[in-house]
């Protein structure tokens, strides 16, 4: 069983649509899901499997990536009745939250661009449990980067490893020691700790809930130590304020993107 077997399951539990069961039967219908304003559209491949898994075929008249206009027919559903509405939900929340992701990570990068045109924009793991892969998809189809998925394919050096641990340096040489071939990230919080990490030559230094002037400050170190550290800016970060750190940061990373954003609006209706 994969997720959207369990999605569907969720749905439809032991007895199925009971609704549409007891109206139809084996009568067959078309319908068309349309976009009910601009958006950045994605969640195309996720909907066709939803309604192959109901029983339904789907024609997407775009890909994921497209830029669409509201009144936009997306894609059309062939299939047994009864298939198309046991998927239409379902169907209509991936690609309605999907294409919201996609949409403001756009959005985002195209208004940072004009203060860095090298500025990458990244997911967090503040995503909804069991559709972060998704969600991290989104921000990619979007021209973001999903970032670590995990805990397992990047090592994050955080506060409260630091805390316990005693220092930076400690935790920094400890995790060197021990892991090997994997992206080593520090977080931290002072010009300090951003010397040390620089000096031990991690691959990344996380800016963490700083102000730019701030942020400007030790990045302006750091490259001086090492140029080929990547600098990463986060927490705090919203909409109003990110273009105020893009001028200096490699990468900026936000979890607005995957657990603030409003759901774009689609339809299914039949012809």
């Amino acid at each position: 069983m994969d997720d959207i077997d369990k999605f569907l399951d969720e749905d439809l539990g032991l007895e199925g649509d009971i609704t549409s069961d007891s109206l139809f039967s084996d009568e067959f219908g078309k319908a068309q899901i349309i976009s009910k304003e601009d958006c950045i559209i994605a969640g195309l491949e996720e909907i066709k499997l939803i309604f192959k898994k109901t029983g339904a075929s789907v024609e997407n008249k775009f890909k994921d990536g497209d830029k669409i206009k509201k009144g936009t027919v997306i894609a059309e559903i062939i299939g047994p009745i009864r298939s198309i509405l046991k998927g239409e939900r379902l169907a209509l929340n991936f690609i309605g939250k999907m294409s919201g992701i996609a949409t403001e990570t756009k959005n985002l990068i195209e208004k940072c661009k004009q203060k860095n045109p090298n500025i990458r924009i990244a997911a967090t793991r503040k995503t909804t449990p069991g559709f972060r892969k998704y969600e991290k998809k989104a921000v990619k189809i979007g021209g973001g980067e999903p970032h670590r998925f995990g805990l397992f394919d990047e090592v994050m050096i955080k506060d409260n490893h630091i805390k316990v641990i005693g220092s930076i340096e400690k935790a920094i040489k400890i995790v060197k020691q021990k892991i090997k071939n994997k992206i080593v990230e520090v977080e931290i919080e002072n010009m300090d700790d951003a010397i040390i990490a620089a000096k031990l030559n991690v691959d990344v230094i996380m800016l963490d809930n700083l102000k730019p002037i701030k942020c400007q400050e030790i990045a302006n170190k750091i490259r001086e130590i090492n140029s080929s550290i990547i600098i990463e800016i986060s927490g705090g970060i919203n909409p109003e304020n990110i273009v105020n750190y893009a001028s200096f940061a490699d990468r900026i990373s936000l979890g607005y993107i995957t657990h603030s954003i409003k759901n774009k609006n689609f339809s299914l209706e039949f012809i």
